[in-house]
């Protein structure tokens, strides 16, 4: 079986959320909505010595980072918050009670309240629509002008994310957390 993670090769990152759009698209998530399963931030990036001076914008594409050690999972008092077969985070909608202890334990604030269904919602890398039809890729990456997200399997050696994991040297977001995210950023 499959454990699914992403590459971001964020530098790469024009802010044009086409990512966003597609999510979106793929979600039945209205167009004009705040709140949505990814997003693009902003963020600047100081120098390092001897060059402290330079500062610059950077684009942090993110969204859930599908952590093996899920806090959000861990205080889901339904279990309406579990792991599927891929290792991807997902959320049981019959199953939330909307309690958002999830909300609060999730340390990359990747959870929203959806008005439609009034359930805590999350990134799911397209699981139960694009994946769940045989597709390899996520909407976010499909449509990324830029390509700066890479979609795959962790476990299989042969797959574009492994050889890229191998390859460049990358980071996790909050990795002193101990939730062992399966979102990398590529340096």
């Amino acid at each position: 079986m499959a454990r699914y993670g992403m590459a971001l090769d964020y530098k790469s990152c024009i802010n044009c959320k086409a990512c966003e759009t597609a999510c979106k698209e793929e979600n039945g998530i209205l167009m004009g909505a705040d709140s949505h399963r990814i997003w693009v931030g902003t963020g600047e990036i100081e120098g390092q010595y001897p060059m402290l001076d330079i500062v610059s914008n950077t684009f942090y594409p993110s969204q859930c980072q599908h952590c093996e050690e899920a806090p959000c999972e861990e205080v889901c008092p339904t279990q309406a918050t579990y792991y599927d077969e891929g290792g991807i985070v997902r959320v049981d909608p019959e199953k939330c009670i909307l309690c958002s202890y999830c909300m609060n334990a999730c340390p990359y604030d990747a959870r929203y309240v959806d008005n439609r269904t009034m359930t805590v919602d999350k990134c799911n890398f397209c699981a139960d629509t694009r994946l769940a039809r045989g597709e390899t890729t996520t909407a976010c990456q499909n449509t990324c002008p830029t390509k700066v997200r890479i979609f795959g399997d962790l476990d299989d050696p042969n797959s574009e994310i492994s050889e890229v994991l191998r390859t460049r040297e990358h980071f996790s977001l909050k990795a002193n957390l101990g939730t062992k995210p399966k979102l990398f950023y590529l340096t």
